[in-house]
């Protein structure tokens, strides 16, 4: 008895819950009934894939793409000096929106209305070196020009 009413509801949570069920949204739409203020619906963005740091080694999170939003609210703070904001989306994207292509973070700002530009990835020109190379004869000294 209680197997079959395990499995009915089973049944009944996969009907409720399918992908058939889902409303579709429209460009813009999930600001709308998100409960965001008017103000911050029209919020224009950057996407851009970061550069690896100097002291990076690995190349765990290269590739990423991050989302950030563009503020102009920003002022020197006079007790301490530090760069204060009144834009409460000004951090977002530092450390929640990453993206594992440029195609999902389009999609995502399309489907919050935010108007976006994206910045090319940067992948630097690198030079194939072994650590021979730091040994090897190079030729006589060249002399001093005056």
């Amino acid at each position: 008895m209680a197997n079959t009413l395990q499995r009915a509801l089973r049944a009944t949570m996969a009907r409720r819950f399918s992908t058939q069920a889902l409303v579709e949204t429209k460009p813009g739409e999930i600001g709308i009934v998100s409960g965001i203020p008017q103000e911050h619906l029209r919020r224009r963005v950057v996407i851009y894939s970061p550069a690896r740091t100097a002291s990076q080694q690995g190349s765990a999170k290269v590739g990423r793409w991050k989302i950030n939003f563009l503020s102009t609210q920003k002022w020197e703070n006079p007790l301490m000096g530090w760069t204060s904001t009144g834009d409460p989306y000004a951090h977002v994207g530092d450390s929640a929106l990453t993206f594992d292509s440029e195609e999902a973070a389009k999609a995502f700002a399309e489907k919050h209305g935010w108007e976006y530009s994206v910045k090319k990835r940067h992948t630097p020109l690198l030079k194939v070196k072994s650590y021979a190379d730091n040994f090897k004869w190079k030729g006589p000294p060249k002399p001093a020009e005056e």
